[in-house]
Order: structure tokens, then sequence, then C-alpha cells
């Protein structure tokens, strides 16, 4: 169980648990050495598409490419 400050602290903030948790492992992944620095930062890439709707019906989607800003 967590301890109450801990808690606190990152509530406190005005964070959520999905944002600290994220800077947490953005933080961890910056200081690996090399190879595994470069083969985490591989990983947090995210891939998606996106479709426009027009009167019900999806257009053409287009592959997205998304990676966390620092």
């Amino acid at each position: 169980m967590a301890s109450t400050s801990a808690v606190s602290f990152w509530r406190a903030s005005g964070m959520t648990y999905i944002t600290y948790s994220n800077i947490c492992a953005n933080l961890v992944r910056k200081c690996l050495k090399q190879p595994h620095k470069s083969e985490a930062l591989e990983r947090e890439k995210v891939y998606f598409s996106l479709s426009k709707w027009t009167d019900g019906k999806p257009q053409k989607p287009t592959l997205r490419s998304d990676t966390p800003q620092d």
C-alpha cells in the first residue's frame, strides 16, 4: 500500500496517477545505458489510424505516429 504522503504529493500537484507514472517511466528510460536505452525508446512509439466520418460512413483512414513529448 502506498503511503499517504506519496499519494497526496501527486494529487496535490494536480496530476493523475497515469501522468505521474508516465513521467517516472520517461525518467527511467532516459537513464538507461545503450543498447537498452534505444530499445526502450523504440517501444514507447505509438501508432494509430484516424478516420473522418461523413454521412455516417468512415472515409479513408490515415496512419499516424505519435511519440511522447519530453
